[in-house]
Protein backbone atom coordinates (compact mmCIF):
# COMPACT_ATOMS: atom_id res chain seq x y z
CA UNK A 1 0.00 0.00 0.00
CA UNK A 2 1.37 3.65 -1.06
CA UNK A 3 1.11 6.85 1.14
CA UNK A 4 -0.93 7.96 -0.94
CA UNK A 5 -3.28 4.78 -0.47
CA UNK A 6 -3.25 5.12 3.57
CA UNK A 7 -3.65 9.09 3.21
CA UNK A 8 -5.68 9.94 0.16
CA UNK A 9 -6.16 13.65 1.27
CA UNK A 10 -2.80 13.92 2.94
CA UNK A 11 -3.98 14.95 6.63
CA UNK A 12 -1.31 13.14 8.32
CA UNK A 13 1.06 15.07 5.91
CA UNK A 14 3.55 17.48 7.57
CA UNK A 15 2.97 21.20 7.39
CA UNK A 16 4.64 24.25 7.84
CA UNK A 17 3.27 26.98 10.43
CA UNK A 18 3.43 31.29 9.87
CA UNK A 19 1.65 32.85 12.55
CA UNK A 20 -1.33 34.46 14.21
CA UNK A 21 -1.05 37.52 12.17
CA UNK A 22 -3.64 39.68 13.11
CA UNK A 23 -5.64 41.23 10.17
CA UNK A 24 -8.52 42.86 9.87
CA UNK A 25 -9.60 42.56 13.36
CA UNK A 26 -9.08 38.48 13.17
CA UNK A 27 -5.95 35.99 14.04
CA UNK A 28 -5.28 33.95 10.75
CA UNK A 29 -3.05 30.55 11.29
CA UNK A 30 -1.39 29.70 7.68
CA UNK A 31 -0.21 26.06 7.58
CA UNK A 32 1.45 25.40 3.95
CA UNK A 33 3.33 22.10 2.52
CA UNK A 34 5.55 25.03 1.11
CA UNK A 35 7.87 27.00 2.18
CA UNK A 36 7.42 29.26 -0.85
CA UNK A 37 3.82 30.13 -0.03
CA UNK A 38 4.76 31.05 3.63
CA UNK A 39 7.08 33.29 1.93
CA UNK A 40 4.55 35.16 0.11
CA UNK A 41 1.97 35.36 3.63
CA UNK A 42 5.23 36.75 5.10
CA UNK A 43 5.84 39.39 2.38
CA UNK A 44 2.17 40.21 2.12
CA UNK A 45 1.16 40.33 5.50
CA UNK A 46 4.05 40.83 8.47
CA UNK A 47 4.69 43.86 10.31
CA UNK A 48 1.32 45.34 9.82
CA UNK A 49 -0.58 47.45 12.14
CA UNK A 50 -2.95 44.92 14.59
CA UNK A 51 -6.70 45.99 14.00
CA UNK A 52 -9.23 44.96 16.40
CA UNK A 53 -13.14 44.80 16.28
CA UNK A 54 -13.89 42.75 19.16
CA UNK A 55 -12.38 40.71 22.01
CA UNK A 56 -11.55 38.05 21.69
CA UNK A 57 -10.17 37.93 17.98
CA UNK A 58 -11.89 35.72 15.80
CA UNK A 59 -9.75 32.29 14.68
CA UNK A 60 -8.95 31.90 11.03
CA UNK A 61 -7.09 29.34 10.09
CA UNK A 62 -5.77 28.67 5.92
CA UNK A 63 -4.41 26.13 4.43
CA UNK A 64 -1.90 26.66 1.29
CA UNK A 65 -1.14 23.81 -0.67
CA UNK A 66 0.92 23.07 -3.97
CA UNK A 67 -0.29 20.54 -5.65
CA UNK A 68 1.72 17.92 -7.61
CA UNK A 69 2.84 18.85 -10.93
CA UNK A 70 0.79 16.98 -13.45
CA UNK A 71 1.81 13.30 -14.61
CA UNK A 72 2.59 12.95 -18.46
CA UNK A 73 -0.55 11.06 -19.73
CA UNK A 74 -0.93 9.11 -22.46
CA UNK A 75 -3.90 9.03 -24.85
CA UNK A 76 -6.71 11.04 -24.18
CA UNK A 77 -7.84 10.64 -20.79
CA UNK A 78 -7.56 13.66 -18.35
CA UNK A 79 -5.35 13.70 -15.69
CA UNK A 80 -6.77 12.57 -12.43
CA UNK A 81 -8.17 13.98 -9.87
CA UNK A 82 -6.29 14.83 -6.60
CA UNK A 83 -7.31 14.65 -3.20
CA UNK A 84 -6.65 17.25 -0.99
CA UNK A 85 -7.74 18.34 2.78
CA UNK A 86 -6.98 20.89 5.24
CA UNK A 87 -8.61 23.05 7.84
CA UNK A 88 -11.48 21.22 7.79
CA UNK A 89 -12.35 20.69 5.09
CA UNK A 90 -12.36 17.98 1.44
CA UNK A 91 -12.26 18.77 -1.90
CA UNK A 92 -10.46 17.77 -4.90
CA UNK A 93 -8.69 19.49 -7.71
CA UNK A 94 -6.58 18.93 -11.02
CA UNK A 95 -3.48 18.61 -10.73
CA UNK A 96 -2.78 21.59 -13.36
CA UNK A 97 -5.47 23.60 -11.46
CA UNK A 98 -5.61 26.18 -8.51
CA UNK A 99 -8.73 26.61 -6.25
CA UNK A 100 -9.59 28.26 -2.81
CA UNK A 101 -12.07 26.44 -0.81
CA UNK A 102 -13.88 28.59 2.22
CA UNK A 103 -15.57 27.76 4.97
CA UNK A 104 -17.09 30.72 7.26
CA UNK A 105 -18.67 28.82 9.57
CA UNK A 106 -15.51 27.01 10.78
CA UNK A 107 -13.10 29.98 10.52
CA UNK A 108 -10.94 28.09 7.43
CA UNK A 109 -9.63 28.43 3.70
CA UNK A 110 -8.27 25.68 1.95
CA UNK A 111 -6.16 27.01 -1.12
CA UNK A 112 -4.31 24.97 -3.99
CA UNK A 113 -1.43 26.21 -5.89
CA UNK A 114 -0.22 24.65 -9.23
CA UNK A 115 3.67 24.97 -9.80
CA UNK A 116 2.57 26.79 -12.88
CA UNK A 117 0.62 29.71 -10.76
CA UNK A 118 3.79 29.63 -7.98
CA UNK A 119 5.77 31.21 -10.74
CA UNK A 120 3.56 34.53 -10.55
CA UNK A 121 3.90 35.06 -6.65
CA UNK A 122 1.32 38.71 -7.59
CA UNK A 123 -1.17 37.05 -9.12
CA UNK A 124 -0.90 33.91 -6.25
CA UNK A 125 -1.21 36.27 -3.96
CA UNK A 126 -4.11 38.71 -5.30
CA UNK A 127 -6.06 36.14 -6.41
CA UNK A 128 -5.88 33.30 -3.87
CA UNK A 129 -4.38 34.21 -1.02
CA UNK A 130 -5.91 37.91 -0.46
CA UNK A 131 -9.31 35.83 -1.64
CA UNK A 132 -9.93 33.77 1.29
CA UNK A 133 -8.42 36.46 3.95
CA UNK A 134 -10.68 38.81 2.89
CA UNK A 135 -13.86 36.53 2.39
CA UNK A 136 -13.52 35.25 5.60
CA UNK A 137 -12.78 38.29 7.89
CA UNK A 138 -15.87 39.50 6.04
CA UNK A 139 -18.16 36.63 6.60
CA UNK A 140 -17.22 35.99 9.97
CA UNK A 141 -17.41 39.63 11.35
CA UNK A 142 -20.17 40.62 9.01
CA UNK A 143 -18.33 43.36 7.21
CA UNK A 144 -19.46 45.71 4.37
CA UNK A 145 -16.79 45.04 1.91
CA UNK A 146 -16.35 48.32 -0.03
CA UNK A 147 -14.39 49.25 -3.11
CA UNK A 148 -12.24 52.80 -2.27
CA UNK A 149 -9.48 54.03 -0.10
CA UNK A 150 -9.56 55.26 3.01
CA UNK A 151 -7.06 57.96 4.64
CA UNK A 152 -7.60 59.70 8.01
CA UNK A 153 -6.19 61.68 10.71
CA UNK A 154 -6.16 61.22 14.58
CA UNK A 155 -8.22 58.01 14.70
CA UNK A 156 -11.32 59.89 12.43
CA UNK A 157 -11.05 58.88 8.64
CA UNK A 158 -12.92 59.13 5.15
CA UNK A 159 -13.70 56.51 2.59
CA UNK A 160 -12.30 57.82 -0.66
CA UNK A 161 -14.49 56.62 -3.45
CA UNK A 162 -14.71 57.18 -7.58
CA UNK A 163 -14.56 55.85 -11.19
CA UNK A 164 -11.58 54.94 -12.81
CA UNK A 165 -9.51 58.03 -13.79
CA UNK A 166 -10.94 60.16 -10.62
CA UNK A 167 -7.79 60.36 -9.60
CA UNK A 168 -8.40 58.06 -6.56
CA UNK A 169 -4.47 56.65 -6.44
CA UNK A 170 -2.93 60.11 -6.71
CA UNK A 171 -4.57 61.61 -3.93
CA UNK A 172 -4.31 58.20 -2.31
CA UNK A 173 -0.17 58.68 -2.86
CA UNK A 174 -0.68 62.79 -1.88
CA UNK A 175 -2.28 62.30 1.46
CA UNK A 176 0.23 59.11 2.08
CA UNK A 177 3.09 61.75 1.08
CA UNK A 178 1.84 64.76 3.82
CA UNK A 179 0.94 62.26 6.55
CA UNK A 180 -2.15 61.26 6.44
CA UNK A 181 -2.96 58.05 8.76
CA UNK A 182 -3.03 55.20 6.00
CA UNK A 183 -5.70 52.49 6.07
CA UNK A 184 -6.23 51.50 2.28
CA UNK A 185 -5.77 52.49 -1.35
CA UNK A 186 -8.29 49.69 -2.52
CA UNK A 187 -10.15 47.76 -0.09
CA UNK A 188 -12.09 48.89 3.01
CA UNK A 189 -14.12 46.57 4.99
CA UNK A 190 -16.63 48.52 7.52
CA UNK A 191 -18.19 47.22 10.79
CA UNK A 192 -22.13 48.55 9.39
CA UNK A 193 -23.11 49.42 13.03
CA UNK A 194 -20.37 51.63 14.20
CA UNK A 195 -19.15 52.50 11.50
CA UNK A 196 -15.33 51.66 12.05
CA UNK A 197 -13.19 50.23 9.05
CA UNK A 198 -10.22 48.60 9.09
CA UNK A 199 -7.95 47.42 5.90
CA UNK A 200 -4.48 46.24 5.24
CA UNK A 201 -2.37 48.82 4.37
CA UNK A 202 0.50 46.80 3.12
CA UNK A 203 1.17 48.42 -0.50
CA UNK A 204 0.30 51.11 -2.62
CA UNK A 205 0.38 50.62 -6.43
CA UNK A 206 1.02 53.95 -8.51
CA UNK A 207 1.49 54.67 -11.93
CA UNK A 208 4.24 56.33 -13.38
CA UNK A 209 2.18 59.40 -14.66
CA UNK A 210 1.12 59.90 -11.40
CA UNK A 211 5.02 60.41 -10.14
CA UNK A 212 5.06 63.79 -11.86
CA UNK A 213 3.05 65.30 -8.64
CA UNK A 214 5.71 63.80 -6.54
CA UNK A 215 8.25 67.09 -5.35
CA UNK A 216 10.38 65.14 -2.62
CA UNK A 217 13.38 63.56 -4.46
CA UNK A 218 14.02 60.57 -1.63
CA UNK A 219 10.57 59.90 -1.91
CA UNK A 220 10.56 59.81 -6.06
CA UNK A 221 13.74 57.78 -6.06
CA UNK A 222 12.08 54.90 -2.98
CA UNK A 223 8.64 54.48 -5.10
CA UNK A 224 10.99 53.96 -8.61
CA UNK A 225 12.99 51.57 -7.06
CA UNK A 226 9.60 49.45 -5.96
CA UNK A 227 8.92 46.55 -7.82
CA UNK A 228 6.55 46.62 -10.95
CA UNK A 229 3.69 44.78 -11.08
CA UNK A 230 1.57 43.66 -13.78
CA UNK A 231 -2.56 43.64 -13.87
CA UNK A 232 -4.36 42.05 -15.75
CA UNK A 233 -5.64 44.48 -18.07
CA UNK A 234 -2.09 45.24 -18.73
CA UNK A 235 -1.63 48.09 -16.90
CA UNK A 236 2.16 48.54 -14.96
CA UNK A 237 2.30 50.30 -11.27
CA UNK A 238 5.10 50.36 -9.28
CA UNK A 239 4.52 48.72 -5.74
CA UNK A 240 5.16 50.78 -2.78
CA UNK A 241 5.93 48.75 0.03
CA UNK A 242 4.04 51.20 2.89
CA UNK A 243 5.78 49.03 5.96
CA UNK A 244 9.16 50.87 4.51
CA UNK A 245 9.64 54.45 4.84
CA UNK A 246 8.61 55.83 7.64
CA UNK A 247 4.92 56.40 5.98
CA UNK A 248 2.18 56.83 8.71
CA UNK A 249 0.16 53.42 8.84
CA UNK A 250 -3.43 53.95 10.58
CA UNK A 251 -2.51 52.16 14.33
CA UNK A 252 -5.67 51.67 14.55
CA UNK A 253 -9.43 51.22 12.78
CA UNK A 254 -10.49 54.58 11.74
CA UNK A 255 -13.84 56.07 12.51
CA UNK A 256 -15.29 56.61 9.29
CA UNK A 257 -17.40 60.29 9.54
CA UNK A 258 -17.12 61.22 5.50
CA UNK A 259 -17.74 59.39 1.91
CA UNK A 260 -15.99 61.44 -0.67
CA UNK A 261 -16.65 60.93 -4.22
CA UNK A 262 -13.36 61.79 -6.46
CA UNK A 263 -14.63 63.44 -9.50
CA UNK A 264 -12.49 63.82 -12.78
CA UNK A 265 -14.09 67.73 -13.18
CA UNK A 266 -12.15 70.25 -12.63
CA UNK A 267 -13.24 73.03 -9.13
CA UNK A 268 -12.85 75.97 -11.58
CA UNK A 269 -13.15 78.77 -9.07
CA UNK A 270 -15.50 76.99 -7.33
CA UNK A 271 -15.68 74.99 -4.22
CA UNK A 272 -13.33 71.98 -4.62
CA UNK A 273 -15.98 69.86 -2.20
CA UNK A 274 -19.40 70.33 -2.84
CA UNK A 275 -21.85 68.68 -0.14
CA UNK A 276 -24.52 65.35 -1.14
CA UNK A 277 -28.10 65.29 0.37
CA UNK A 278 -28.58 61.74 2.01
CA UNK A 279 -30.33 60.61 -0.93
CA UNK A 280 -27.44 61.40 -3.29
CA UNK A 281 -25.05 59.47 -0.98
CA UNK A 282 -27.30 56.93 -0.69
CA UNK A 283 -27.73 56.55 -4.60
CA UNK A 284 -24.03 56.95 -5.36
CA UNK A 285 -22.63 54.56 -2.66
CA UNK A 286 -25.32 52.09 -3.93
CA UNK A 287 -24.35 52.73 -7.59
CA UNK A 288 -20.31 51.92 -7.25
CA UNK A 289 -20.81 49.28 -4.49
CA UNK A 290 -22.51 46.64 -6.52
CA UNK A 291 -20.79 43.54 -4.76
CA UNK A 292 -21.42 45.30 -0.83
CA UNK A 293 -24.84 46.27 -1.85
CA UNK A 294 -25.63 42.79 -2.91
CA UNK A 295 -23.91 41.55 0.45
CA UNK A 296 -25.68 40.25 3.92
CA UNK A 297 -24.35 43.23 5.58
CA UNK A 298 -25.50 46.10 3.34
CA UNK A 299 -29.12 47.25 5.10
CA UNK A 300 -27.48 48.04 8.42
CA UNK A 301 -24.48 49.59 6.25
CA UNK A 302 -26.85 51.62 4.19
CA UNK A 303 -28.54 52.64 7.47
CA UNK A 304 -25.57 53.63 9.56
CA UNK A 305 -25.16 56.16 6.16
CA UNK A 306 -27.35 58.53 7.92
CA UNK A 307 -24.41 59.14 10.44
CA UNK A 308 -21.99 59.79 7.15
CA UNK A 309 -21.64 62.93 5.42
CA UNK A 310 -21.01 62.71 1.97
CA UNK A 311 -18.92 65.08 -0.94
CA UNK A 312 -18.08 64.94 -4.00
CA UNK A 313 -14.55 66.71 -4.47
CA UNK A 314 -13.41 68.02 -8.18
CA UNK A 315 -9.80 68.14 -9.11
CA UNK A 316 -7.47 71.25 -8.15
CA UNK A 317 -4.41 72.63 -10.72
CA UNK A 318 -2.62 70.04 -8.07
CA UNK A 319 -3.50 66.69 -6.03
CA UNK A 320 -2.26 69.01 -2.93
CA UNK A 321 -5.18 71.03 -2.86
CA UNK A 322 -7.36 67.54 -2.59
CA UNK A 323 -5.51 66.76 0.53
CA UNK A 324 -5.80 70.52 1.76
CA UNK A 325 -9.54 69.68 1.62
CA UNK A 326 -9.57 66.32 3.01
CA UNK A 327 -7.84 67.51 5.71
CA UNK A 328 -10.37 70.25 7.00
CA UNK A 329 -13.06 68.30 6.53
CA UNK A 330 -11.84 65.17 8.47
CA UNK A 331 -10.78 67.91 11.26
CA UNK A 332 -14.48 69.23 10.99
CA UNK A 333 -16.14 65.52 11.70
CA UNK A 334 -14.11 65.80 15.26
Amino acid sequence: MTDQDSDPFGERARVLVQGPLQLLGCQYRFESNSRELLKLVQHAYAGLPQYALSSPAPQMTVRLLVSSPARAAGGAEPPPIQMVAGAGLLGGVTPSGNSVMLSPTEGAALIVVSPRMLRFPYHTRYELLEFAVFTLAVRVQKLASLHGACVGIAGRGALLMGESGAGKSTVSLQCLLEGFEFLSEDSVFVEPGSMRAVGVPNFLHVRADSLRWVADRRSMAAIRKSPVIRRRSGVRKFEVDLRRGGYCLAPAPLQIGAIVFLSARSAGKGPMLRALTREQLVRRVVAEQGYAANGPSWPEFERSLARVDGYELRRGAHPSESTHALRGLIASQG
